[in-house]
């Protein structure tokens, strides 16, 4: 998911000064990534129901927004930067990605954050240069987060580092790391989710993690066997990419899993949401399944009653300002529902209590390819993030 950071003119602090400059000019643009969603609790308690609502002052009418909303928690794909108040987001992730942001962003609200990381007397005394880097890095991410859950009432997902995607102790390290510094700033871990890569290291760490019930939010899921491992250990949310891979499909040929959904006439990014929720839901698993890249409206409808959709704002606006009259001709209906659920008939193939081997054996091209550049795309994010803190460190004043 991306959103835009529009840089005006402005003075810099000392800490960003270098900082701005060395990613961008001034009038340059970020592309940063991020995810959003919504409580857990929200279907039981209808207090806290958060879904998003578009105010109508027809009585009569509703809009499109009002009308998918009661079948799917929609999620605006922004963070507070942006459209802030035409689309409030509910909770967020805290990611490399939008540190990058920050620190190119001096009059950014969340500037004090990262500089109090960068000036923290536990990072400033160890002596390798490595592990300074890394130990401001977790600060600045559990800084940002914790100001993030003063905005927003819902829970804070905090990126888990990519580089550690496939080494599963290393995954449990981090997060208990960082879980540790949100519990230092009275951050409680019902408030917080742990982003992890869904690698069978990644699933397994979430595995070990939710038995100790820490939440996880397991990302870059491409196919079925990386869905129903991760219903499996008991992940909090899982996210699927629609439309990444429906791009993959228009470019590439030979990933059975794709071809079989468009033997069926079936669109593969939507078609796997759909068997993962199925799966979740037939089989009594506890995770909330989210489906995110999408495109347009009619990815929205075709997947009605799925947990979290996550939308672009242009079709969130376009969802706003559309009416959707009692006598209109297209009728919004739940796609996906527990009850349907029920009826869908699995292979034995697809049944199996999944390990690492029939993992890899079952994911296709696609889905490698994609969770190897999705894994690279944040790596490389990391990297910069540690880059840019050992230009600017030593912080003034320190």
């Amino acid at each position: 998911m991306s959103f835009t950071l529009k840089i005006t003119p402005s003075v810099s602090t000392p800490l960003f000064s270098s900082v701005s400059s060395s990613i961008h000019s001034t009038k340059s643009t970020f592309s940063l990534h991020s995810t959003l969603f919504f409580n857990s609790q929200i279907h039981h308690n209808p207090l806290h129901h958060l879904q998003i609502r578009a105010s109508s002052t027809d009585t009569a009418s509703t809009t499109e927004l009002d009308a998918v909303s009661a079948f799917s928690h929609i999620v605006p794909d922004t963070v507070i930067f942006d459209d802030f108040q035409k689309f409030p987001p509910t909770a967020a992730t805290v990611s490399s990605s939008l540190l990058l942001g920050i620190c190119g962003l001096p009059d950014t609200i969340f500037r004090n954050a990262v500089e109090m990381a960068l000036a923290d007397s536990e990072c400033y005394g160890l002596e390798n240069s490595d592990t300074r880097l890394s130990c401001f890095f977790n600060k600045a991410l559990v800084n940002v987060g914790g100001d993030m859950t003063k905005l927003v009432p819902g829970r804070v997902s905090t990126e888990v580092d990519a580089r550690l995607a496939y080494d599963t102790h290393a995954i449990i390290r981090k997060v208990h790391d960082l879980l540790r510094l949100y519990n230092d700033i009275n951050v409680p871990p019902q408030r917080l989710l742990f982003k992890i890569p869904a690698t069978w290291q990644g699933i397994e760490a979430a595995r070990l993690l939710e038995s100790e019930g820490i939440q996880t939010h397991l990302t870059f899921v491409y196919s079925f066997a990386q869905a129903a491992a991760a219903a499996q250990a008991g992940a909090s949310v899982i996210q699927i990419f629609v439309g990444r891979i429906r791009d993959w499909a228009r470019n590439h040929s030979d990933d059975p899993e794709i071809e079989s959904a468009q033997l069926r006439g079936e669109d593969p990014g939507l078609a796997l949401v759909k068997k993962a929720y199925n799966y979740i839901h037939k089989y009594g698993h506890k995770s909330k399944l989210m489906a995110a890249a999408v495109r347009n409206k009619q990815d929205l409808f075709s997947l009605l009653g799925v947990d979290y959709i996550i939308a672009p704002l242009k079709v969130l606006q376009s969802l706003k300002e559309s009416v959707a009259s009692p006598d209109e001709k297209y009728s919004f209906v739940s796609r996906l529902s527990p009850q349907s659920a029920a009826k869908y008939v699995f292979s034995d193939e697809e049944l199996v209590e999944w390990n690492q081997t029939s993992l890899t054996e079952a994911m296709g091209p696609a889905a490698v390819q994609l969770l190897a550049s999705g894994l690279d795309g944040y790596a490389s994010q990391a990297n910069r993030v540690e880059e840019l803190f050992g230009k600017i460190w030593p912080p003034p004043n320190v």
